[in-house]
């Protein structure tokens, strides 16, 4: 057996001489593996679950995690490690977590929210949300259209109430006008202790699944709204929507659509508005946010370049298309 020594202070919690073990012979109806919002796995053997908290013994001593910092809470199988600390593995650069635990909206609000952030530029606002330790922060492409100067606003949740930190430096990353999507960086060493949230499966939601929406509609910081799934792809101007009958206003933009598991299935982008007309939101689907991100080479920016991302011009004509047209290029 061996051991390695790791001091640990999370939740006032100070857990010292951590000996990391392969395996300390639990069975596996004993053993769990927790994922917590900060990327860190745990595993060991279950010995309570509260409302509140989870308590887990690794063999020397026994942690208790708060379920409002947990997102993923598994069985292990036989031939897995009982016992061990381990970052989180990512997809890309976001993170999708199998399994994840479907809780209601007051306990999603809790493990999610504090990844939800306001944008704010000098002609407006919206919102973001942070999807790994890079500080990657995901909004609309409208959201900062024209901006150099970006501020992300976080929200800390304390015991006296929510504690803001603006980070004033944010830089552009990728931007894509037609996606209506844009990923910004929080450009601050603290960026990596904020929490973020895992990417779901946008083409597993059905018809009348609920979800809900963080925000700040007109400005109205960290607003929550609740809906269902009214279509999952709906057609307009060519791109894809989940249309839903979450609140969406202006704010909201940029903002995310979760589901049941804390995951974020889709991007806030508009609503239909008009007289009588209500429940008509419009969410980019996280599957398309998913592709962005894994090509977000071709939508680089680049602030020396008026066309960033790349520019493609048309091909040549063709010489038939020359006869026809001299002057064509």
């Amino acid at each position: 057996m061996t051991a390695s020594v790791l001091s640990v202070m999370k939740f006032g919690i100070c857990i010292g001489m951590l000996a990391l073990t392969a395996s300390i012979g639990l069975q596996a109806a004993d053993a769990r593996r927790i994922i917590l919002k900060n990327g860190t796995e745990v595993r060991g053997e279950l010995l309570r679950e509260r409302e509140d908290a989870v308590l887990i013994d690794l063999g020397f001593t026994v942690l208790s995690l708060p379920r409002t910092e947990i997102t993923t809470l598994d069985k292990i199988t036989d031939g897995q490690n009982a016992t061990t600390v381990v970052a989180a593995k990512s997809e890309d650069i976001y993170y999708v977590e199998p399994g994840r635990e479907p809780l209601t909206v007051e306990k999603n609000v809790e493990r999610v929210a504090e990844s939800v952030v306001q944008i704010q530029t000098a002609s407006g606002l919206g919102s973001g949300f942070i999807i790994n330790k890079l500080g990657y922060v995901i909004t609309n492409q409208h959201v900062i259209a024209g901006e150099r100067e970006i501020t992300a606003v976080y929200y800390r949740k304390t015991p006296t109430g929510l504690e803001k930190q603006a980070f004033t430096k944010v830089k552009i990353i990728a931007m894509n006008g037609f996606l209506d999507l844009a990923i910004l960086q929080i450009d601050d060493p603290a960026a990596e202790k904020l929490p973020f949230v895992p990417l779901g499966d946008s083409d597993s939601l059905t018809q009348g699944q609920g979800v809900f929406a963080i925000g700040s509609p007109l400005g109205m910081e960290r607003s929550i709204s609740q809906g269902i799934v009214s279509v999952k792809a709906r057609e307009n101007g060519g791109r894809w929507y989940i249309q839903s009958t979450t609140q969406i206003n202006p704010g909201n933009s940029g903002g995310p659509l979760f589901n049941a598991r804390g995951e974020v299935v889709g991007v806030n982008n508009m609503k239909m508005s008009g007289v009588g007309v209500e429940g008509l939101g419009f969410s980019i689907p996280g599957n398309v946010l998913k592709l962005f991100l894994k090509n977000r080479d071709a939508f680089a920016f680049d602030p020396r370049n008026p066309n960033a991302g790349f520019r493609y011009l048309p091909p040549p004509a063709t010489a038939e298309a020359k006869a026809e047209a001299p002057n064509a290029p």
